[in-house]
């Protein structure tokens, strides 16, 4: 039996084009909303959540964490493997995606990571520059699993060779350990040094030479007061603040400043040397922090609302890095730098009417005194107690 030919030509017709929907970009985090930002360092022991707990307690808003031990070399690996022995499960999948779903419902934010401390991006030790830039890169993706906004590191030492070229590697080391890292929203910063020994960045002309060879990626500077005081920065005048915070914007510019720590200074102006204390209690002094929360230059804006050059920029935080050197020595230095602000703490959630910027403890209900007896109707109560047994 024949068949009869079908018709097999397609006719076009637009409205069956596949279009599809147009990707919306994220918007900004909710704590870039131009509010102060208050933070302190918290540990990561046990349950790296646990750091986030803390901050919240202590009545900040941001905080800072290492994301694996500061002062060991570590495996290279993913995030869930980039730390050996007992505890490399607080690395896991599982565990980032709870740290970063507590972290929005704390509303805490920025959150900062801060690098090793062993990690020298511009050693002219072959050997040990590479493994600063491995350890650089398992930094990177750790911070980009934690969902954290800001990566601080220090741009290292020289050790003795040609300053300029060691901040030519730093540079360099920075695109090698950012190779194959999508960072999404992650900023790596620059922080300032002290100037004690070969290291680079106490000034700001040697952060600028190196954020200018990383066009390609997104930098910017964290600026440390002990630091700055160390290196000879009288920010502990006003008039000194103002010539420094020119001095920052006429080379790095204050819209790259992303993280101020606030740490007083044990040390006394150009010591060269590194060593935080409590708030108000080193060389820079009450007034000197007072100036700081409070200049115009340093005030954060909201996202989509920035301002000049010379001014504030999205997303600043303030970050205490002091001494614990006894218990609630990390309380006093939240509600010092909260009082010295002028403006109120956040209240956490469920908590009672914050006083002074934090929360107020129940005072504890007194149990009635016991009732004394003499020493007579003591004895005479024994005496009874007998006189029943005998009988």
């Amino acid at each position: 039996m024949d068949e009869t030919p079908q018709n097999t030509q397609l006719v076009y017709d637009a409205e069956d084009e596949y279009r599809p929907e147009p990707t919306v970009p994220a918007g900004p985090p909710a704590w870039q909303d131009g509010s102060l930002r208050i933070g302190i360092h918290t540990s990561i022991a046990g349950d790296i959540a646990q750091s986030l707990e803390i901050a919240h307690a202590l009545g900040a808003n941001a905080l800072q964490i290492f994301s694996a031990s500061p002062r060991m070399w570590h495996s290279h690996g993913s995030a869930a493997d980039s730390t050996a022995g007992p505890g490399r499960e607080k690395f896991s999948a599982v565990a980032m995606a709870r740290f970063r779903a507590r972290r929005e419902e704390l509303q805490l934010g920025p959150l900062v990571v801060h690098a090793n401390y062993l990690i020298n991006l511009a050693s002219p030790d072959r050997v040990l520059r590479v493994r600063s830039i491995q350890a650089f890169h398992d930094e990177l993706v750790r911070a980009v699993a934690l969902g954290a906004d800001y990566l601080v590191v220090h741009p290292g030492a020289s050790r003795g060779g040609d300053a300029r070229q060691a901040a030519g590697a730093v540079a360099q080391s920075l695109r090698q350990a950012a190779r194959n890292v999508k960072l999404g929203s992650l900023r790596i910063l620059l922080e300032n040094t002290a100037g004690q020994g070969t290291v680079l960045g106490s000034t700001f002309s040697e952060l600028k030479f190196i954020l200018d060879l990383c066009p390609d990626l997104p930098v910017g500077v964290c600026i440390d007061t002990a630091h700055m005081f160390a290196a000879g920065f009288n920010i502990r005048e006003a008039e000194g603040l103002d010539k420094t915070l020119q001095a920052i914007q006429s080379t790095v510019g204050l819209a790259r400043v992303y993280i101020i720590h606030c740490n007083d200074s044990k040390t006394p102006l150009a010591s060269r040397v590194d060593r935080h204390e409590h708030i108000g209690e080193g060389k820079i002094g009450l007034d000197a922090f007072r100036r700081i929360l409070n200049h115009p230059l340093l005030a954060p804006a909201a996202a989509g609302q920035e301002k000049e050059p010379a001014a504030g920029g999205v997303g600043r935080a303030f970050i205490l890095e002091t001494p614990i050197d006894k218990p609630g020595d990390d309380l006093k230095n939240v509600r010092t730098l909260w009082k010295l602000s002028g403006k109120p703490a956040p209240v956490p959630a469920g908590s009672a009417a914050p006083r002074d910027g934090f929360r107020v403890r129940a005072k504890k209900r007194k149990r009635p005194a016991a009732r004394k007896t003499s020493s007579k109707k003591r004895a005479a109560a024994r005496s009874r107690g007998v006189a029943k047994k005998k009988r």
